[in-house]
């Protein structure tokens, strides 16, 4: 028997995830702007490497530790354990969502909020969309905090005129929410 709603429910994440991939890229076609001008031209300029391991260490080893005691007083269970079909899918998944969310937030959306205002209020505000986005995946307070790691991604982004170093942080923070994440 076919499940219905569950079909219509990867339809539908299948087409935003489409649509968020590639309008960016359809919508600087349109206009004859270039890639570049929205951190679309995938690279890794001179720093960029040291600061994703920098952030990366900076964020999620004292995150690891909260995982391991943090679930208590916040009422939910601590770090899953998936089986390792389940863990492979959430892994492409992870690593999918990484390539697609940062070039249509980071890439698209951010490039045009600081061209009308100030990082200060661009970048929080595309975190802010960023984590209501969350929502939708899997309504909980908890994936409103994908805000600060979307404020660090923001900061990638808009420090090395690519979202190449934002993908890779977005990367190794899904890979760790794997594991480690309180579900």
């Amino acid at each position: 028997m076919i499940d219905f709603p569950a079909v219509l429910r990867t339809l539908a994440g299948l087409l935003a995830a489409a649509f968020m991939l590639y309008f960016p890229y359809v919508w600087l076609r349109r206009r004859g702007e270039l890639e570049e001008a929205y951190g679309l031209r995938w690279f890794m300029g001179e720093g960029a490497w040291r600061d994703v391991f920098l952030l990366t260490t900076a964020t999620l080893v004292p995150l690891t530790f909260l995982s391991l005691y943090w679930p208590r007083f916040l009422g939910v269970r601590g770090p899953f354990r998936p089986g390792l079909w389940n863990a492979l899918n959430m892994l492409g998944g992870g690593l999918a969502a990484a390539f697609i969310e940062e070039t249509f937030y980071r890439g698209w959306l951010q490039t045009l909020l600081l061209r009308r205002w100030s990082p200060w209020f661009a970048l929080p505000v595309t975190s802010l969309l960023f984590a209501l986005s969350h929502l939708f995946v899997a309504p909980s307070w908890l994936r409103l905090a994908t805000f600060f790691p979307g404020l660090v991604m923001g900061f990638l982004r808009y420090r090395h005129n690519s979202v190449l170093p934002a993908i890779l942080y977005h990367a190794i923070c899904n890979v760790w929410s794997v594991w480690w994440m309180p579900r």
